[in-house]
């Protein structure tokens, strides 16, 4: 067998349809290295699979390291503890190039406290984070290999002829990101709820889009039973039909508040729409949404100061509707042909 370019372990869930963001991340940059190297240079391992796949994987792993060139990972918490110095320990035979694409937030905390897994990714040759604040949190705990690489998506960036503008009640707003209660959906549901009422008619119209997640179905079914008819759960969406969804609405609400979160593909489809985001500040957020420019910022979990902001903008939408062609622009970032130039010209 021919040594290939590169090999990417991530979480495929080949055979299923998986929307969270560790599995799209994986197939996004996976296709890009494919347009980049062709589709015969690129091997993909998939993570996917409990203990049946970490049997097998010291044996995979070794066959990876075997006929690539470079190694790509891509892996959660677990992945990480097991596959980086499984890795590092292999790699002695082979001496290739070791790469970590970062998905999410996370990491900086989960490493803190963990000198040998610090040792271990000190051993990659690039380290490849979402924001710059991550970068820095990580070179804090002693590590110089980190590189930031946006998350990203191929998308069709809406032309600015095609923007919805909305000037008068009730504006469309919605979710667009795993359902769970860490996503703030309680949060988005109390503060329309109460707009609404505050008014005595619908200002807003609440569309919640999104996969529920497994473990917390039964929360979901109860919070849905609340919901009067300007709220609705509109289910799955393909990720690559988000702009042709998002393009209708007035305005993305993101008040997140989960552990993991890193720089959101939920935030890049609704620029990629047109579509400023209400956020909430947590994690990275502010460093992508821009207040004033490509949305607004909020106190996490304080839906006094969301129900503020959504006041505000009833009143005046057409400051908000201004900041629609800045989300069209910020979106060119976050293409994969431009995000992923980093971590492609260390392969070359």
């Amino acid at each position: 067998m021919a040594i290939k370019k590169v090999a990417v372990i991530g979480h495929f869930g080949f055979g299923e349809t998986l929307l969270n963001g560790q599995t799209i991340k994986t197939k996004i940059l996976t296709e890009q290295l494919e347009k980049t190297f062709g589709e015969d240079e690129v091997l993909k391992l998939d993570t996917k699979g409990g203990i049946s796949a970490l049997v097998r994987l010291p044996f995979d792993v070794f066959g990876t390291l075997k006929n690539s060139q470079n190694i790509i990972i891509l892996p959660a918490e677990n992945g990480l503890r097991v596959i980086s110095p499984l890795l590092i320990v292999l790699n002695v035979l082979f001496k290739r190039k070791l790469h970590y694409a970062v998905v999410g937030g996370w990491l900086p905390d989960f490493i803190a406290d963990k000198k040998w897994l610090i040792w271990c990714l000190k051993k990659f040759g690039g380290i490849y984070v979402e924001t710059d604040i991550m970068k820095q949190k990580l070179e804090n705990l002693g590590l110089c290999n980190i590189t930031v690489m946006p998350n990203c998506k191929h998308l069709d960036i809406l032309n600015e002829n095609d923007l919805t503008i909305t000037e008068n009640a009730p504006y469309k707003l919605c979710t667009f990101s795993r359902v769970m209660k860490e996503k703030g959906m309680e949060e988005a549901v109390n503060a329309v709820k109460t707009i609404n009422q505050k008014y005595g008619k619908t200002i807003y119209t609440l569309d919640i889009f999104g996969q529920v997640d497994t473990s917390q179905t039964e929360w979901f079914k109860n919070l849905e039973s609340t919901f009067p008819e300007y709220i609705n759960y509109g289910g799955m969406v393909d990720y690559d039909k988000s702009v042709e969804t998002l393009k209708i609405y007035f305005a993305l609400l993101f008040p997140t508040y989960y552990e993991g979160e890193g720089l959101a593909g939920t935030v890049i489809d609704s620029f990629s729409a047109g579509v400023p985001v209400i956020a909430s500040d947590w994690r990275y957020n502010t460093e992508v949404v821009e207040d004033g420019v490509t949305g607004k910022i909020f106190e996490t979990k304080n839906v006094d100061k969301l129900c503020e902001i959504l006041d505000e903008i009833y009143t005046s939408p057409q400051e908000w509707n201004s900041m629609k062609s800045n989300c069209l622009k910020q979106a060119e970032k976050y293409l994969p042909e431009n995000a992923t130039k980093v971590l492609i010209s260390s392969l070359k």
